[in-house]
């Protein structure tokens, strides 16, 4: 008999240790940190001030702007995986996040730090929802350079929400189709709502194919973020994006941006990204203030050890109008701007 309650007593102690590893592999935390040089070819690397502004010989476009040996960000992600409910943590420093939370912090001192705070619920198999503070829907690209084949942006990235606040559904309708509905602060404002006023945002998808919408006190954007697998080893990306501000003066932007890439072995590939934009009103992405488009090209090689990436990028950014932020080395506006950036980062999980 006391052999029996020795036996059952280890095989409770057993499985109380199982659910308990369990339980701790629901949690995790990952991350990664970068850095990079950069270095204009065509344009001075100094900065040149004027009317107490700083100006950069650099694309108008978000992050991996600045000269010369330069941080990115380090980010460390907390997240709870359950069956039925789980939460995600995703805090920022540095330039770059500085820069992805630039409306922060509107309250909180330590605001502009929080890329990511929302908690989840599966309320069925087909149905999720999620409350607080996430990245945006629309796009190709995201703010962590993880998630990106290049290392600079674009300007249909750059020029798009970044973050959301407030209440979405994500609904699985089949194998193939999903839909998602949300209810928003205003695009960016994600420590609470100054205005009063609401965004409202939807997303149909279809095998890998995401058509979006966002509305935001009258302005809207329409976005179709996809991709196709050419063959094994080669992928074709695709991003296309429509913005009305809705004003007086008819600002706005469109653009297409197309991603080829090729992977030639599991620690090496290669690709471009070929992006076309135009503003339009006093809508002024490209420095020109004026009606101008802009066609940017970047070829970025990803070379993998273990778990660090190395990035060297060649971007040429070619405008139809003079350009502030295109200068060259006697501090002339131009219409190019080339570039090179050689980018570091690890990631971890």
């Amino acid at each position: 008999m006391k052999r029996i309650i020795t036996l059952l007593a280890l095989v409770f102690s057993l499985h109380i240790i199982a659910q308990n590893e369990t339980e701790k592999n629901k949690f995790k935390f990952s991350g990664s940190i970068d850095a990079y040089f950069r270095t204009n070819i065509n344009a001075t690397n100094e900065t040149y001030y004027f009317d107490d502004y700083q100006y950069r010989a650099a694309p108008g476009t978000s992050f991996a702007n600045l000269g010369g040996f330069a941080l990115g960000m380090a980010n460390i992600i907390a997240s709870y995986e359950g069956e039925k409910v789980g939460f995600v943590a995703d805090l920022v420093y540095g330039p770059r996040g500085t820069d992805a939370i630039f409306a922060s912090p509107m309250y909180s001192a330590t605001g502009n730090i929080v890329n990511q705070l929302y908690a989840y619920w599966n309320v069925s198999e087909s149905v999720k929802l999620t409350f607080g503070n996430f990245n945006t829907f629309l796009g190709y690209e995201v703010i962590s350079p993880t998630g990106n084949f290049n290392y600079s942006t674009s300007y249909l990235f750059s020029y798009g929400p970044f973050s959301h606040t407030g209440l979405k559904a994500d609904f699985s309708l089949s194998e193939d189709f999903s839909l998602m509905l949300a209810v928003m602060n205003p695009t960016d404002a994600t420590e609470f709502n100054p205005t009063d006023n609401y965004a409202f945002g939807a997303q149909l998808g279809y095998a890998g194919q995401y058509l979006n919408f966002l509305t935001d006190d009258g302005a809207y954007e329409i976005d179709f973020t996809g991709g196709f697998d050419i063959t094994e080893n080669f992928f074709l990306g695709i991003n296309a994006a429509l913005y009305d501000a809705r004003d007086d003066a008819d600002s706005g932007f469109a653009g297409v941006a197309l991603y080829p890439k090729l992977t030639t072995s599991d620690t090496f590939a290669i690709g471009l990204r070929g992006e076309y934009f135009a503003q339009t009103g006093n809508f002024d992405a490209i420095g020109t203030d004026t009606e101008s488009n802009v066609f940017a090209a970047t070829l970025s090689a990803n070379i993998k050890i273990k778990d660090l990436t190395i990035i060297p990028e060649l971007r040429l950014d070619s405008s139809s109008d003079e350009s502030v932020y295109f200068f060259n080395k006697d501090f002339e506006t131009q219409k190019s701007l080339s570039s090179f950036v050689l980018a570091a980062v690890y990631s971890f999980n």
